[in-house]
């Protein structure tokens, strides 16, 4: 069964970082686009990164580009979501989704078909 597994959240102060990662034990990792998704209290669950095969087609979404970079390591099965300069905005439980394959469109929850329980991330001002 295809299952991502997050871990890295935590609570920081405004202007800290946290690298959040994601695994899953599927022989092709590499070619599963994966993606990190965050839903805030009372919100609707919103784009945060995407990242398709081999690395060079990285999204990161409008209200954290600057502050946040996705990447993989396709040999350790891993992603990771480098979170800089954090703002109390965004606190939220952070999701690690994915796909086999790859689309340039897929930044929407509804594109991916695997989800992971999710990790909670706090940031105080």
């Amino acid at each position: 069964q295809v299952q991502p597994v997050e871990s890295g959240g935590g609570s920081v102060p405004a202007g800290g970082s946290l690298r959040l990662s994601c695994t899953m034990s599927v022989r092709t990792f590499s070619g599963y686009t994966m993606g990190w998704f965050r839903q805030a209290p009372g919100k609707e669950r919103e784009f945060a990164a995407r990242i398709g095969w081999s690395g060079d087609s990285a999204v990161i979404a409008d209200s954290v580009k600057g502050r946040f970079t996705i990447s993989r390591d396709d040999a350790n099965h891993m992603v990771y979501l480098q979170m800089n300069n954090l703002k109390p905005e965004d606190t939220a439980v952070y999701y690690c989704a994915a796909r086999f394959g790859y689309q340039s469109t897929w930044s929407n929850q509804d594109d991916y078909l695997y989800w992971g329980r999710g990790t909670q991330v706090t940031v105080s001002s």
